[in-house]
C-alpha cells in the first residue's frame, strides 16, 4: 500500500482528518509540533463520536501517560482519552498537550455527555496499533495516526 502524502500543501498546517479502514476508523492529526499533532488526533477521535461544536468547555481533566516510544505514546494518549470519556461520562473538545521525550502531560476540557444534544454516533472501544505512525514530513509538519476500534 502506498504511503499517503502528508505535506499540508494549500491548507492549514494544523488540522485533523479521518481516513478509511475496512471495519473501523482511522484518525490522523497534523501540526507544526508532535504535541499539536497529538491534540489534533484527539479532536479526530472525539469527532467520531459527535460534532465537536456541540461540546461545551466546562470542566478540565488532567491526563498523563508514558510509553517506550512516541508511536506507542499516541496509542496510550488516545486510549487514556477513551478511558476518561467512559469513566467520567464526558466528551472533550479542547486538548492541550506537552510532550517531554516519551512522557505526555495533557489537559482536556469538555463536559458531561448529554445524549439528546450530543447524539453520539459511535462508541470507541480503543486505539489500535494498526496503521500506527508518528512522523515528521519533509515540510516540517508532524502527523500522528492510528486506527480506532468502533
Amino acid at each position: 500500500m502506498a504511503k499517503p502524502d502528508f505535506q499540508a500543501v494549500g491548507r492549514s498546517k494544523t488540522f485533523w482528518e479521518h481516513f478509511p479502514h475496512d471495519a473501523d476508523v482511522g484518525v490522523r492529526g497534523f501540526g507544526p509540533t508532535v504535541a499539536t499533532a497529538f491534540e489534533q488526533a484527539a479532536l479526530a477521535l472525539t469527532s467520531v463520536i459527535t460534532d465537536l461544536d456541540s461540546i461545551r468547555t466546562e470542566r478540565t481533566v488532567e491526563v498523563h501517560c508514558q510509553a517506550p516510544d512516541i508511536e506507542l505514546l499516541l496509542v496510550d494518549w488516545l486510549n487514556a482519552l477513551i478511558y476518561e470519556m467512559a469513566t467520567r461520562q464526558m466528551l472533550f473538545s479542547e486538548f492541550h498537550v506537552r510532550i517531554d521525550g516519551t512522557v505526555l502531560h495533557g489537559q482536556v476540557i469538555g463536559e458531561k455527555i448529554d445524549v439528546l444534544r450530543h447524539k453520539p454516533a459511535a462508541e470507541i472501544k480503543g486505539a489500535t496499533f494498526s496503521e500506527l505512525e508518528v512522523a515528521q514530513a519533509a515540510d516540517g509538519i508532524w502527523h500522528a495516526q492510528c486506527i480506532v476500534d468502533v
